[in-house]
Formats: structure tokens, sequence, C-alpha cells
């Protein structure tokens, strides 16, 4: 059974796929495997990719007849000669001549070609904020020193001054309260 909605979706039943039957000429061999579930068959002029590696994945169990694997040369060629059925068309050829990639990197041709490893690691600088932190800001604006300590002492002289005024206020009510107490 599906999961999910499909089920209503007349989608009901899957079903996995089982080995791929390739074949050349049909002698009966449609008839014998077409009622076997799971299994499919395939002509071998009408090869498709999602039939071989269905959902991607490679490595799907096929059975070949030995009539389509002589035919595979006639339909693809080899490495020597192109192709019969199709026309201009050639295999491609392999990339590297030798696939020992381990081999090849080790070699000393290739590591006298490449440069030597970084040992050393340069760690990248510190971003800091010059707003808080006063020696950037002196490095960016030499006179934010300056203009900090007049900001610092215009607010000292400021709390000296409420300070002074809020004194003088409470002397003056003590002494109008002292005034009622005696006028009582």
């Amino acid at each position: 059974m599906r999961t999910g909605k499909g089920k209503m979706r007349n989608r009901r039943r899957i079903q996995r796929r089982g080995p791929c039957v390739i074949y050349n000429e049909d002698i009966g061999i449609i008839k014998v495997i077409r009622n076997i579930p799971g299994i499919t068959l395939l002509s071998i002029s009408k090869l498709n990719v999602l039939w071989l590696a269905p959902g991607g994945h490679v490595g799907r169990f096929c059975i070949w007849t030995e009539s389509a694997f002589r035919k595979l040369d006639d339909l693809y060629g080899t490495w020597r000669k192109a192709a019969v059925l199709k026309a201009d068309y050639n295999l491609p050829m392999h990339k590297m001549t030798n696939t020992d990639l381990s081999r090849i990197l080790t070699s000393q041709d290739i590591q006298k070609a490449l440069h030597a490893p970084i040992k050393k690691v340069k760690r990248s600088e510190l971003k800091k904020n010059q707003l808080k932190n006063l020696k950037i800001m002196m490095r960016l604006n030499p006179y934010a020193k300056t203009a900090k300590r007049n900001a610092i002492l215009r607010q000292a002289a400021k709390e000296t001054k409420t300070v002074k005024k809020v004194v003088r206020k409470r002397q003056i009510k003590k002494k109008s309260v002292k005034e009622e107490v005696a006028a009582k």
C-alpha cells in the first residue's frame, strides 16, 4: 500500500522494481515473462536510463540475452570503432589513463609542482567596536580622549551644581518648617 493521499487518487498499490530482462528479438520471451510481477522487459533498441537505474540508483539487476549483448557493439560501438546503428556516435574516451589517484597525487612530479603547505595559520584581526574601546577610538580620532575628558568634567560639574541646588532647597524648607513650628 502507498502511504499518503495517493491511495485516494487511484494510486493505491505500489510495487518495487525487480530484475530487468533485456532482449534483442522476441522469440516468445515477452509472453513468458510479462505476467511475473516486478520484472521489466526492455528491448535493446529502446534502452532507457530511467528503466536501467530507477530513482537514480545505479546497480539494478539486469539479465541480458546473448543476442542483446552481441548487439551492444553495433549499437554503441567500442573505443576503437564507431557505432554502426547510430550516426557519428563514438563512446566517450576516458579522461584519465591511470585512475589510481592517490598514487598520482603522491608522485614526485606532482609534489614538485605544488606549493609547500602553509604551516603557520594567520588569524584574522579581531574587529573591535571603537565606540566602546577607547584605544581603538584614539587610533581613529586622537581628539577623542580630550573630548571624553571634557564630557566627564562637564557631567561632574553639572552633578555638583544639582547637588548644591538640592541642598539649598532643603535648607530653605527646614528654615520655613522651623519658623512655622515656632509661630504655633
